[in-house]
């Protein structure tokens, strides 16, 4: 039997924002409604996540301002690894990792940055009913920066003012040459 070609993504594509599009800097906004276009949203964050080459994708970096993020560690190769986390918070993080960490809202920008190592989850899902996930190395990265977006705070947030200094440097250079 031949395995049914996937179905064209027909939904909408979102743009991601770059630093320093002011709802990057907001705490975003809790979701109360859990319906269909919740979940319309939810699968149009993926898309987009997919195409923008990412791992993970939150709301604000759509200029939504609401506490929504997508992850996917594998990158589509494990649809089980497809997380969708409604109104996330961190309720259990230990121990120390560092590692370089990238973001869809700076591109080009890579810098180690020190997370926990593993943390516990809870959020919600499309639905509303409430859950919990952990994670560790990858998925625990991936779910404090996203976090984070959520949170207004970006990965360039937690390194030492002086690479942050070079960071900023580096993108108004950039942004003066039309390259951001």
């Amino acid at each position: 039997m031949a395995k049914k070609a996937d179905k064209p993504y027909t939904g909408q594509i979102h743009q991601v924002v770059k630093w320093p599009e002011p709802v990057l800097a907001q705490r975003g906004d809790e979701v109360t409604v859990f319906d269909d276009a919740l979940k319309q949203l939810v699968e149009e964050m993926f898309e987009s996540m997919y195409i923008a080459q990412g791992i993970g994708l939150a709301a604000p970096q759509i200029a939504m301002s609401k506490r929504i993020t997508v992850i996917d560690v594998s990158f589509k190769k494990n649809p089980s690894d497809k997380l969708a986390l409604i109104n996330p918070e961190i309720i259990h993080a230990e121990g120390r990792q560092v590692e370089e960490e990238g973001c869809l809202s700076l591109p080009e920008i890579r810098e180690k940055v020190v997370r926990a190592a593993k943390v516990r989850v809870k959020a919600q899902d499309v639905t509303g009913k409430w859950f919990e996930v952990e994670g560790e190395e990858l998925l625990s990265r991936a779910l404090q920066h996203e976090i984070d977006h959520l949170d207004g705070v970006l990965f360039i947030d937690r390194i030492s003012r002086l690479k942050r200094e070079l960071v900023l440097r580096k993108i108004r250079k950039m942004q003066k040459n039309g390259e951001w």
